[in-house]
């Protein structure tokens, strides 16, 4: 139904949005959200003006200060943005490319010939989007100094001392008008900036966080630049080569930089950035990388006669096992969509492709032992992909992977839209039989697992297939697996990990989760997976019953009473409860505590879960001992 609009529609009806006006109004179109992480961009947007100094040769350190009354400094050693006045402007360059949108120093190759950021619109958004934003430049022997309100100079730019350094400190405050939180993650911000000082070696990125409770200070700096970066992803794994194999060239419009190395996984890691923005969706940069291993590999098989002529390796098989970071900088780098994931610059393909060919090449020829012994891991990945393929037939023919059969045991909502729906895998019969009893069935469907399922960092796809409770969980959950994932047809919006309180219970929590990592990763990064909170104690008394997920919270309950007239109990498992209990603590939304799981830092969980679930024990002893002191209560 449309409504009818009785105001003329003149000239006067068209709103001219002055200075950095559209960015307050619309802050969403220039740094995606005003959630959590619109808030950090604003922090990345200054640290990649200072990123493109150091990629131009001029800034070798940047330190991050988060300030205790919420605001951040962003301090480098690189130029400095120029404080001269501007010609046509006739104010100061560093007022210009503050309170001017698409002004800046990477339009015209004259600044910069390689730059990331928001393309001349990064610093004055920030300035736009804070209540108080303060400048220096520390340049031609002398200090310089503005202030900003919501955008707005506050004075001129002007000399307050003098200095021999040079660079740029931006120190802005959030608008709390604009963002839905104005709290700084400290975690996310130490990933991308780890992630940065791998892509530049030699460049050293500091973050404090000074905030109260929560001080602490870390450096990163890699002089091995991706090297490095490939040997911390691989760390805990058995290498085929004993150094990564790293490839560097450079030309006038563009630089290709990769490194790789194979392990004995089963999983492919491949990370590709253009002028050091993770490209999350790939691009021309990765098909070029991926078209030429398979090529080079395929060749080199069928020359030594190690593969016969009409035998040919997969794309595959060819990267099972593989780590592997393509960097690439370029001049006029051209993104596919706002976000900036997808690289599509024709050229760069055959970039890569030629790079790869030349280098990669020579290096199999040179080193005939291991690439012999590359094709053959190449073979027998072939070889198991070919079981797996087998068994995913198999198993569709039975109809376990059709989301129309679904497995027995599954107690199913009646509900079929996702969005409302969720589905608790709950660790044996018992508290199954408990859960199905408590739920309300319209939404909540009770999927009973039994034992423990299968590591799946151990193993190949066809053995995963051949796992019971594995095939129950794909089944139910009606999108697939691995390359057939598809998440339009996930059947619930939420899937709840619900075991027992214990050693038992947080071990089969760890190998769904880790299945759900490395088969079903949109899973987790989408935010589908949660972690039910059942209580550990029941305080029971005449008034009525209180729960307790805590010793700490129980004791201060218990100290308040005159310690007579309740009763104890101490929860071992979920079995131990009745419906009603377990739905008024665990399963009741209106009540219930859950913990979603979430995946800021991709590079610190992928190594997580193959020092804790891999072949290695000493690595998993290590961390043990490193973290034993976190655990203060460990009841075994």
């Amino acid at each position: 139904m449309t409504q009818k609009i009785t105001e003329q529609y003149t000239e006067d009806a068209i709103q001219v949005l002055e200075g950095l006006d559209p960015v307050r109004k619309r802050p969403g179109m220039y740094i995606g959200s005003t959630d959590e992480r619109g808030l950090q961009h604003l922090i990345i947007e200054i640290v990649d003006n200072s990123i493109d100094e150091a990629l131009a040769g001029y800034c070798d350190n940047i330190k991050v200060t988060l300030m205790r009354n919420g605001a951040c400094c962003v301090r480098d050693n690189g130029r400095g943005i120029p404080t001269g006045m501007h010609k046509t402007e006739h104010k100061s360059a560093v007022e210009v490319v503050l309170t001017k949108l698409h002004a800046g120093g990477k339009f015209g190759g004259k600044g910069y010939k390689i730059s990331g950021g928001l393309h001349g619109v990064g610093l004055s958004v920030v300035n736009a989007l804070s209540t108080d934003l303060e400048v220096d430049v520390y340049q031609n022997g002398k200090i310089y100094h503005q202030d900003y309100k919501r955008g707005i100079p506050q004075n001129p730019l002007t000399v307050v001392g003098n200095t021999n350094e040079t660079g740029t400190q931006i120190t802005f405050l959030p608008d709390p008008e604009i963002f839905e939180t104005v709290d700084f993650n400290y975690e996310t911000l130490k990933s991308r900036f780890k992630e940065i000082a791998f892509l530049n070696k030699g460049l050293s990125i500091s973050l404090t966080d000074e905030r109260e409770g929560r001080e602490r200070s870390e450096t990163f700096h890699y002089e091995g630049g991706i090297v490095e970066f490939v040997e911390a992803l691989n760390k805990g794994r058995e290498t085929l080569f004993p150094k990564p194999i790293y490839i560097n060239k450079e030309a006038d419009d563009y630089q290709v930089e990769i490194c790789f190395q194979y392990n004995d996984g089963y999983n492919e890691v491949l990370h590709a950035y253009a002028n050091n923005i993770n490209t999350e969706e790939g691009g021309t940069h990765l098909v070029g990388f991926k078209n030429s291993l398979t090529k080079i590999i395929n060749d080199y098989g069928v020359q030594n006669k190690i593969l016969k002529e009409n035998e040919k390796l997969s794309g595959e098989d060819v990267r099972e096992g593989i780590t592997a970071i393509i960097s690439v900088k370029l001049t006029e780098p051209q993104f596919e969509g706002q976000t900036k994931t997808k690289l599509g610059n024709s050229e760069m393909r055959g970039y890569v492709e030629k790079v790869m060919t030349d280098e990669f090449g020579a290096f199999l020829e040179e080193n005939p032992g291991p690439a012999r012994e590359l094709v053959l891991k190449c073979v027998t990945a072939q070889r198991a992909r070919d079981a797996a393929r087998s068994a995913r037939e198999l198993t569709r023919r039975k109809g376990v992977l059709e989301s129309t059969t679904l497995p027995g045991k599954l107690a199913d909502c009646t509900s079929k839209n996702a969005k409302e729906c969720e589905i608790y895998l709950v660790e044996g019969d018992s508290a199954g039989g408990t859960a199905k009893e408590g739920r309300d069935r319209r939404y909540q469907a009770i999927l009973p697992l039994r034992g423990k399922i299968l590591n799946v960092e151990k193993a190949r796809l066809h053995r995963i297939l051949e796992n019971n409770e594995i095939k129950a969980m794909i089944t139910a959950f009606g999108c697939g697996v691995s390359n057939e994932f598809d998440e339009s047809k996930l059947r619930y919006d939420k899937i709840i990990c619900m075991t027992d309180a214990d050693v038992d219970g947080s071990h089969i929590r760890i190998l769904m989760l880790t299945f759900f990592f490395r088969f079903m990763r949109p899973l987790i990064e989408h935010g589908h997976i949660y972690i039910a909170q059942p209580p550990l104690y029941r305080v029971k008394r005449p008034s009525g019953d209180r729960y307790f997920f805590n010793d700490d919270d129980l004791n201060l309950y218990l100290d308040s009473l005159d310690r007579k007239g309740y009763e104890l109990q101490r929860y071992k498992g979920l079995g131990e409860m009745n419906a009603e209990q377990l739905w008024e603590t665990t399963m009741n939304p209106e009540t219930r505590t859950m913990l979603q799981v979430t995946m800021e830092d991709a590079f610190e969980a992928d190594q997580i879960f193959t020092l804790l679930m891999g072949e290695q024990p000493e690595l998993r002893r290590e961390f043990i001992e490193q973290n034993a002191k976190l655990v203060e209560d460990l009841d075994i």
